[in-house]
């Protein structure tokens, strides 16, 4: 061989060389890009660059263990500025549940309208303090888990007293067993005030029982008929209307504190023996002796433990992490992971994540308004200091916060959030936020004044920014449109490509 030839492949031999390692590269950044759009809401540069450095199994097993995770103090700054994220439930219904005559004197219609107003200050507070952990976090996986548990466990905001105890239900019913045992889960979520709320069990009594004031009572099975359907058991979880009916009078006397009740006066939900069934009952097969709020709690076990239940929740999980419809390979895994364990989330979790179904999934996820909303902010890299016009952009694309007024909560697939017109929606943020005209930097008090865009405008999205995320895996369609376009347009043109709408 000739030193022309041999130098002509040595160069063709360098040349592949080069390009196997940038594959390997790219193919490593995917996997790194992957694991953030799923434990997280979207990667920002730091945590790109962190997970980069290392490795995807140690930056998995941290955020299974959120404790061990120091928040940064911009957050913790940030929620220190809501005074009402502290109250109790009783509190918050005291200082801004509905007013009550005064030695006989009724409130008039001001007094009635200005406690409204007052009140909105509690959803404000709540979903101001659910986007900035959502966005600035470093325990992202738990606040994802927060957003997938509520989803579960849905209330809507707008159902009576449930205005006020939205945020007090997300950060003591949720957010403490986000990680932890499913059943402290359920039985947190089955004995919050606001859940009884909404589902009407606090009206759910023993028939011909009497109320404080006097008004007739009887069964209620909203309640009952979604513990075991949405909840626990699922759809086909083997349940019949009689064992409905039965779990109706097991929770009959689980009820809303009355506000002028004079025994235990600082607890918002009780249990009221004046209104429960305390007759023997047989529940999904099994007797349950006469009792009083015992029975609810031995039927709250048996669901818990139910494999039904497992297979269900195992199911859901799979879905948000991996695949719309996931492998029923990997779900029996899952399910029998949850009953191995006790119903411990964390375990089933790392049991997903470990999985090559998870692993080899990258992609196949369209992200939710909620979703793509934050991951957005999060990869721009913005200042947030007002996030109401990130609440009116998700309303806008369908997806209000705490606004989901059915109990099965937002669905999480994609032929339920992808169609022409949302697609549009979803371009028209991508300009507005690209270019500076979401005033998330502005301060409340100046965007709620009505002050025009221009004059509290952020600098536009940085593209160099995105790309330094995202560059090595975009789809070469996206890579050439974004290279081929005014410097002005690139941000729109990644934050609104195909490849950012999926996780």
């Amino acid at each position: 061989m000739s030193s022309r030839s041999a130098g002509l492949l040595g160069a063709v031999c360098l040349l592949l060389l080069l390009l196997a390692v940038r594959a390997n590269a790219a193919d490593s950044d995917r996997q790194v890009i992957h694991v953030l759009n799923r434990l997280a809401f979207g990667p920002t540069l730091d945590d790109f660059n962190y997970v980069k450095a290392i490795g995807i199994e140690r930056y998995i097993a941290e955020q299974l263990d959120p404790a061990a995770i120091d928040e940064p103090i911009e957050l913790r700054f940030r929620l220190a500025q809501l005074p009402t994220r502290g109250l109790d439930a009783s509190e918050l219904r005291q200082l801004y549940g509905p007013l009550r005559p005064v030695l006989g004197v009724k409130p008039s219609l001001d007094e009635i309208r200005a406690q409204e107003i007052r009140a909105r200050r509690i959803e404000r507070d709540a979903a101001a303090a659910r986007i900035w952990k959502a966005v600035l976090s470093r325990r992202q996986l738990q606040q994802v888990m927060v957003n997938f548990w509520f989803n579960h466990f849905n209330i809507f905001s707008g159902k009576g007293l449930d205005r006020i105890w939205i945020g007090n239900y997300e950060d003591r019913a949720i957010r403490p067993y986000a990680l932890g045992r499913f059943r402290d889960l359920l039985f947190a979520v089955a004995e919050h005030p606001a859940m009884l709320v909404y589902l009407d069990n606090t009206e759910n009594a023993a028939p011909g029982s009497r109320g404080a004031h006097g008004a007739a009572s009887g069964i209620n099975e909203n309640f009952a008929r979604e513990v075991m359907e949405l909840h626990t058991l699922g759809v086909n979880g083997g349940y019949t209307q009689a064992d409905v009916t039965t779990l109706a009078r097991i929770f009959t006397g689980w009820r809303v504190n009355p506000p002028d009740s004079t025994q235990f006066p600082d607890v918002a939900a009780i249990f009221d023996g004046l209104r429960h069934d305390y007759t023997p009952k047989v529940f999904l097969g099994r007797t349950l002796p006469a009792g009083g709020r015992e029975q609810g709690l031995e039927a709250l076990d048996m669901l818990a433990d139910a494999p039904a239940t497992a297979h269900h929740i195992a199911f859901e999980l799979a879905q948000y992490f991996v695949e719309d419809a996931p492998p029923p390979a990997l779900v029996d895994r899952l399910a029998a992971r949850f009953l191995a364990t006790g119903g411990d989330i964390r375990q089933v979790l790392a049991t997903l994540f470990a999985s090559p179904e998870f692993l080899g999934s990258a992609g196949q996820k369209y992200k939710t308004p909620y979703e793509y909303v934050i991951s957005a902010v999060r990869a721009a890299g913005v200042p947030v200091n007002n996030v109401r016009p990130l609440l009116a952009w998700m309303s806008r694309l369908g997806m209000p916060l705490y606004g989901c007024q059915t109990p099965d909560g937002y669905q999480d697939t994609e032929a339920a959030w992808l169609s022409p017109q949302a697609m549009i929606e979803r371009i028209g943020f991508a300009v507005d936020f690209a270019r500076g005209f979401v005033p998330v930097s502005a301060e409340p008090a100046d965007f709620e004044a009505g002050m025009p865009r221009q004059a509290h405008r952020p600098d536009p999205v940085d593209p160099a920014r995105l790309k330094a995320i995202f560059g090595s895996t975009l789809s070469p369609a996206t890579r050439a449109v974004v290279a081929s376009a005014p410097a002005r347009m690139r941000a729109v043109l990644i934050l609104g490509s195909p490849d950012f709408m999926r996780r």
